[in-house]
């Protein structure tokens, strides 16, 4: 098995990259927007980007607006109030869970069948958040913590939904999800937070900056260099790039957002890691993906790529 070539490894380290310093970024845009928010206009981005490739639906419009809801209203909004009360780099950490929920959906709903080495990654996985949340239990930030792993469950079960649709186009899933999102969202922001429109008005240049990198940046540019890297490698050789996801994350909030994290949540984060890791690279055999398919940051497989919720 031949490995990467220097131009795409050096592409999957740059998507790692860019979906690692999301989390830093959307925090330092939560310094002025409100996180509900901050995901709404996210999406209104995005939408405004794809909304040239929103194709027909046939009969996928009522499981559209189910992932719409699951799988990217309800997860941002809890993963991003999370993060407002968590931190950059430690969320990152914690979101990694997304890979064991979506595993353990798998097989409770898709009757997926995981190798033992899946299952016990997952107890490794669940371990290091245990041991995290045992620390943030005594520190006050138990509940952004239990925030971030509501958000990992409903992107999990949103990705199950997203294995039911029949027919679509990557780039068509991604921006029919962020059109019928960008309503649910400003409906929830205004449902439970406040100061929206003073938020707005006085948003200066970094927070517009915000906003549009999550849009543009995270998202569109993300996924299409992504689904490139999917469609010419193994997933196998590249899955692994997305576990320096949480390291970029981490570097960034400690360079720019001024974070620290303890021995402790260090030592939880490993742990995480790990059970990913070994979930992520444990596969019998090589897998190449058709056109048409792709895999989320963790290494578990998609039907469509584009997906947006990350």
């Amino acid at each position: 098995m031949a490995g990467l070539s220097a131009r795409d490894l050096g592409l999957a380290v740059l998507v790692a990259l860019i979906w690692g310093m999301g989390f830093v970024v959307a925090k330092g845009g939560m310094a002025h927007f409100p996180p509900i928010l901050l995901m709404a206009l996210r999406f209104s981005i995005t939408a405004l980007a794809l909304v040239w490739f929103l194709g027909p639906v046939g009969r996928n419009l009522g499981r559209l607006v189910q992932i719409s809801v699951i799988g990217a209203s309800v997860q941002y909004a809890l993963t991003f109030t999370g993060v407002k009360g968590l931190g950059a780099g430690l969320s990152a950490l914690v979101v990694q869970l997304e890979v064991p929920f979506l595993v353990l959906l798998g097989a409770l709903l898709l009757r997926e069948r995981p190798t033992v080495y899946k299952w016990l990654g997952i107890a490794i996985a669940f371990a290091g958040v245990g041991l995290i949340a045992a620390h943030e239990r005594f520190t006050g930030s138990l509940g952004p913590v239990v925030l971030v792993v509501g958000g990992a469950f409903f992107w999990a079960f949103g990705q199950v939904l997203v294995r039911g649709l029949k027919g679509m186009t990557g780039l068509s899933v991604t921006a029919w999800t962020a059109v019928l999102a960008t309503p649910q969202l400003f409906l929830l922001s205004a449902l439970f937070e406040t100061g929206q429109v003073e938020a707005i008005r006085t948003a200066g240049t970094a927070a517009w900056g915000a906003a549009l990198y999550l849009g543009l940046i995270m998202t569109t540019l993300g996924y299409f260099l992504w689904n490139s890297l999917i469609l010419r490698n193994e997933v196998g050789q590249v899955a692994p790039f997305l576990l320096l996801l949480p390291v970029f994350s981490v570097i960034g909030g400690v360079l720019f957002l001024g974070e620290t994290l303890t021995l402790s949540r260090l030592a939880g984060g490993a742990v995480v890691l790990s059970g990913v890791a070994l979930i992520t690279l444990s596969r019998p055999q090589p897998v190449r993906l058709r056109a048409g398919g792709t895999l989320r940051p963790g290494g578990t497989m998609n039907r469509n790529p584009d997906d947006t919720n990350r």
